[in-house]
Formats: structure tokens, sequence, C-alpha cells
């Protein structure tokens, strides 16, 4: 079976190269390209594409790859080093800039956070555009933020809001002692305002839906979740999950059961799904169902990343003393980590930073994460996500683009993912063309395949596609950053050069003021698609017709004596 898997990898290789060829013999080698990459490891895991070869650049795209001499107006040599498409991040939450520049160390030529998504979508990108971004970027509309909007009505949101000033916003809201995002059921009406707001949001472009569930899972109920996944199936877009039960192994509240109120939801609505971060209990069952699943042709993948430490707000509800201690039976001291203390947390700190600082990004430690991470390095269609965090300093503060690199207080994912992956398969001998898919190929396609031109043209190292590009040595990526303070930060070696959109971003290991990133986003609609939830039309459509005054549809009570399903 290797004997023939090796064959068809080579017979591939060379098909590409014979059809490489062929297209180079229409283009004139003579003229001078923007930008030369000269003698590197060119790879494309779409076409399998892997030789030595040439690649020239002009404008935002890849003019020519081939064996013949070309010239540029820039050159890199790129001997000893591989030349791949550039590494997408779907869960970064890193949308500020320092971060951002941690992570083009990293590799990453186009962050988005999916998960937890914007508020205000159109002003998001408007914004971005503005001010300029050195990486791709887009976004989701944010259940949980949009929820903050509705249930939490004393932080009167209207500006854009995503991950790098959420810290703030999530304490203010928790001030009355009632996080209404998180613990409060929705009525139908206050149902309708939260679709409401997200199918604007899909209007103006949002790449998908958002829903960290497992951040509000006794206030999200299941129909408000299959209601979110909806707004994104009307425009035929993902709804990317962190899942309600995540980290969970007690029946029957396995993990794996919130994969399945999600997949579910996904499947009758014919609709994307990006399972967010699947890296623990129960992850073995939830590949083998998205395998089945896209065996039978549904768009349906997930995430992870390296590391047996996770990162999230310190008010995160399966932090609260009744389950991370009294169901768990785990310590704070042995278990939770404030980067910005440098301090494991106590009963009473951990209390106080609830009580004040609800926002707190804190370090959390799950060792048993270790045994499974090989396995996850050669998991086809499981791609390298960092969920890397805000880059803020001592203060708690965004620190500035210029700042050290032993500034930044948080999880070192954000600046190591991409280089501890690609040093474990390096030791594990996993196929370097299957860590660039995980990193590159796989996300993009995924993406793609929900219509989003913008990853159509990436993820790809091809002529006429984007050149967004990593260039970097197979022998010596590593990550370096840890978890002690003044490590977090510390960068990637072995990446020397970066390229967004044909613009040189890392030169020589050195991130440029530059700012090339253009937007990931759905064209603009002239009309939304939103639909209110009404009594009459869901009777009619799903009944025979009785007398609307004796159907109960309790949402909102545990006690079964809710509001009847009407718009009061």
């Amino acid at each position: 079976m290797k004997k023939l898997l090796t064959l068809l990898l080579f017979t591939s290789s060379l098909i590409s190269v014979c059809a490489q060829e062929k297209i180079d013999k229409s283009t004139n080698y003579n003229q001078e390209f923007d930008i030369v990459i000269l003698n590197g490891r060119v790879m494309d895991p779409e076409t399998m594409f892997d030789d030595i070869a040439n690649v020239g650049i002009k404008n935002d795209k890849i003019a020519i790859i081939t064996k013949q001499k070309i010239k540029g107006k820039e050159t890199i040599d790129a001997s000893g080093h591989v030349v791949s498409p550039g590494f997408i991040d779907t869960h970064y939450h890193a949308v500020d800039i320092f971060a951002t520049k941690m992570a083009l160390r990293d590799g990453v030529t186009t962050g988005m956070d999916l998960e937890l998504g914007a508020f205000n979508v159109k002003a998001w990108y408007d914004k971005k555009a503005e001010t300029g971004w050195q990486v791709n970027y887009g976004t989701t509309t944010g259940l949980n933020i949009v929820r903050m909007k509705v249930h939490d009505p004393e932080l009167n949101l209207s500006d854009p809001l995503d991950f790098s000033v959420a810290g703030p916003v999530i304490a203010k809201a928790a001030e009355d002692g009632v996080p209404g995002w998180s613990v409060t059921k929705s009525s139908i009406d206050q149902m309708n305002q939260i679709m409401e707001i997200m199918d604007e949001d899909m209007r103006q472009g949002a790449i998908g839906v958002g829903a960290g569930v497992a951040y509000m899972a006794n206030g999200n109920t299941s129909y408000e979740l299959f209601s979110a996944q909806k707004v994104a199936a009307n425009y035929n877009r993902l709804t990317s999950v962190h899942t309600r039960y995540h980290l969970n192994q007690d029946t029957p509240t396995e993990a794996p059961i919130a994969f399945d109120e999600i997949f579910t939801n996904a499947m009758l609505l014919g609709a994307p799904l990006l399972m967010a971060h699947n890296n623990d209990y129960g992850w073995w069952e939830i590949e083998e169902k998205l395998q089945l699943a896209r065996e039978r042709g549904l768009n349906m993948w997930s995430e992870y990343y390296p590391y047996a430490a996770g990162s999230t707000p310190v008010s995160a509800a399966f932090l609260r003393p009744e389950v991370w201690k009294d169901k768990y039976g785990y310590k704070y001291e042995e278990t939770l980590y404030d980067p910005v203390d440098d301090a494991y947390l106590t009963d009473k700190t951990y209390a106080d930073l609830v009580k004040n600082n609800a926002g707190r990004a804190v370090v959390v430690f799950f060792p048993y994460r270790d045994k499974w991470m090989p396995n996850w390095l050669t998991m086809p269609h499981m791609t390298l996500a960092s969920d890397a965090m805000a880059g803020i300093g001592d203060d708690g503060q965004l620190l500035s683009w210029d700042a050290d690199w032993n500034e930044y207080r948080g999880h070192p994912r954000t600046s190591g993912t991409r280089g501890k992956t690609f040093r474990l398969a390096r030791e594990q001998g996993v196929p370097l063309m299957f860590t660039i898919s995980q990193a590159s190929y796989w996300v993009a396609k995924h993406l793609g395949d929900t219509g989003l031109e913008a990853m159509q043209e990436r993820g790809r190292l091809q002529i006429g596609k984007i050149a967004d590009i990593t260039i970097f040595d197979p022998k010596t990526i590593t990550d370096n950053s840890g978890f002690k303070v003044g490590e977090h930060g510390i960068p990637t070696t072995g990446i020397p050069y970066v390229l967004v959109n044909g613009v040189i971003v890392v030169k020589e290991s050195k991130v440029l003021p530059v700012k090339p990133g253009k937007e990931v986003r759905f064209p603009i609609e002239p009309k939304g698609r939103f639909e209110p939830i009404v009594t009459e039309k869901w009777l009619n459509k799903h009944t025979i017709g009785i007398n609307p005054e004796l159907l109960e549809i309790h949402l909102d009570d545990d006690s079964g004596a809710g509001k009847i399903l009407k718009n009061d």
C-alpha cells in the first residue's frame, strides 16, 4: 500500500511539473518580475507539485513557476528552503497590531477570528480598510457579542467590537452581577432581535456565524443555536462553533454530544461547519464523524493547536468553582495561570479577577492532551488554527507595534503555533506536504468551497493564484516561546520571508512596517434575508392547523411555565 501511495504521489508530481512547464512556454522569461524567488523547493498541496523551481511575482499574483532563469526588481534566494502557500488561521483572536506582528513571524498571511467574530461587521471591515492591516483579515458575525447587545443593554453597543477590545466589555457586562449574554435565555422577541442583527452582518459580507456556546452554555438554548446556524445557512455560509460541552467527559453531557447538536443542525440545513479547536475529550469520535460527513459530500472540518494548555477569559462558565473544582476536581493553583501577574490563581485571586476584571485571559493547563497531540498532526482535514490571543503587556493593555517580544504576556500559541507544529511533525516523520495542507491548503479549500472567492485564490502555490507565500527552512523551523514571563512572545525561527499579496512583509526574519493585507469577505448584498419567528407562520408550515393559543413551546423557562411561542 505504501509503495502504491509513493508511486501515486510521484506520478502526480511529475504530471504537475509537466503541466507547469507547458504553461511556462507561453511566458516571456526575459520580462522583469516584481519579485523572484529562486532555487526554492516549491510545494503546492492541491496539485502535489514538489520540485526545485523559481517563482516570479507580478503585482499580487504568481506569474510564473519555472526551472528557467528569471529576473526581478527584488530577488529572494530560497536555496534550502520551502516555498509554501501562506499559512491561514481561522481561529485568530490576534486582531491587534502586536499580536499580528507575532503571527507574521510564525508564517501567517491570513488571520480570521471565525469563533468569536465581531459586532457591527460593516464598521469592522471599514475600520480595517481605513487603518490598513499587515495580514489578510476577515470575520464572522459573533453570536456571543450580539447577545451582549440584546441581553446587556447597559453596554449601549454600536461601535465595531472584536476580541482586541472585548475584555473590558465582558467585564462591564458582569458589573451588575448578571452577564446577560452568558446566562440569560432569549424570548422569541429577543431571538428575533439577535437574528436580525446577525442577518445584517451577513448581508454586509460576514464569512459566517461564530458561536462560542461553551461560554454561554446555560443561556444559549438549543433552538437559538439552531436559529443562528440557519442565519448562516440562509447565505450558504459556515458556522464556527466552540461547542456547549467542550472539555466535558461526563455522561450525559459529553463533549461529542454537543458536537452532535451542531452537526445535526448543519447536516439538515445543508450548511458548512467548522468545529472550533477539536482538541479535547471525544476528539476521536468527532473526527470519525467529520470524515463520514465529508465522504457524503458535506463541507465540514475541524481545527487544533499543538498545546496542552488553553487560554480563556477568567469568567468562563466552565472555570466556576462548582464546575472546575467540585465537578472536575481541579485546583486553581495548579491549573490556572495569569500571564499578566505571572502567578497561578488561588481561590481568592480567582474570585477577585472574576469580580473586577472578568475579561482577563488566563492560561488553563490540560496535561492529558499531550498523549493525543501526535494524532492531531496526522489527521486529514484537521487544520491548524492557533486560537491566538491579543497582544497585551504586563499592564493588561494592548502593546504597540514596536514593543519588544519579551513584553508580551499571554499564551505562547500566539507566537509559536506553526513553529511548534512543523517541529513536532518533523520529529514524528509526518510528510511535509501533509503539514502544509493542515496549515494552509485545507483551510483555503473548505472556505473556498463555501463560495468565498478570496480563499479560492489562496492556499495554493500555482500560477495565477494570489502571492501569499511563506518561505521556511524545513530542517530548522521551530518555536521558541514558552510559559515563563519574558518567553511568551519569542518568535518562531526558520521562517525568514513572508509575502502577503505579493508584498514582502517579513524579510530576513524582520517584520517590515507595511500593510498589504486585504479583506476576506463575501460581496455585500442589496437586501437581507432575515425572516422573524412568527407563531402563525411556524404553525402553518409545521402543523395541519390548530389554535395557536393551545401550542406552548417553552424556550426560556426550565420550569415548563415559559411563554407561549408568540410575538408579544
